[in-house]
């Protein structure tokens, strides 16, 4: 059995926000705009997604 991914995309700049909101997006491996990274489908990765949903896209 595979493991279910989900793929991440950073949209919007990190500039003027939170620090902890800075740190989530880093801790999600996203290091630039438009950068995307594709991650295990699990109750942290979707926690973290959703707490900075503004900044990020989220598919699969």
């Amino acid at each position: 059995m595979s493991e279910k991914t989900i793929k991440v995309t950073l949209v919007k700049s990190v500039i003027g926000t939170k620090q902890s909101h800075r740190a989530t997006v880093r801790g999600l491996g996203l290091r630039r705009m438009n950068h995307c990274v594709e991650l295990q489908d699990t109750p942290e990765v979707r926690g973290m997604v959703n707490k900075v949903s503004y900044l990020v896209k989220c598919e699969g």
